[in-house]
């Protein structure tokens, strides 16, 4: 659990996490499986238009409870990873109370671009990024708008969820929004 926990936020490497913790893959799986359905574990899939895909990428590692994670973890302060989480939490939330059931992923390119989360929803998605910060500039929108001009007509807009006060259009189709007012 304390080794997930290190990982909240990035890509699962089961065979890295097996090794470091001194476990066979198998065992490790299995440990993986457990947390997983007693919904401690909460594996963030990526988004692919090809559904096959999204079963074969690696997922994003968060937890259910992020002040566990960051207890396990032995972190004394939030990082950016533990806002993702909650804002992750939220969403999932919402998810579960829609009929048609939209699907919360993570985007990210071969060259590394990555978006936190895409909402898809009855054909159309919504690239969210999170920022732990009280300010934001144009540069963090930049994956969005490489996101938006890869899924121009699917994505309308996107959004930078962060840590301040204002609500803004940070650039073209893309509104940064403080995250407490919108979840």
């Amino acid at each position: 659990m304390r080794a997930a926990c290190l990982r909240l936020g990035n890509l699962l490497n089961q065979a890295d996490l097996a090794r470091d913790v001194s476990l066979a893959p198998s065992t490790c799986q299995r440990y993986l499986n457990l947390l997983e359905v007693s919904y401690q574990f909460v594996p963030l899939p990526a988004y692919s238009v090809n559904r096959t895909k999204r079963l074969v990428k690696s997922p994003k590692v968060y937890w259910s409870d992020p002040g566990m994670a960051m207890f396990l973890a032995g972190e004394a302060e939030p990082r950016g990873a533990h806002l993702e989480n909650i804002v992750l939490l939220d969403l999932l939330a919402w998810r579960d109370t829609r009929i048609g059931r939209p699907e919360i992923l993570y985007w990210r390119t071969t060259k590394g671009a990555e978006v936190d989360f895409v909402v898809e929803w009855n054909g159309r998605l919504l690239p969210i990024e999170v920022k732990a910060s009280r300010e934001v500039g144009h540069a963090d929108a930049r994956h969005l708008k490489l996101f938006l001009s890869e899924y121009p007509t699917e994505a309308l807009g996107g959004v930078v969820l962060y840590d301040g006060d204002e609500v803004f259009w940070l650039a073209e189709r893309v509104l940064a929004a403080p995250w407490w007012r919108v979840l």
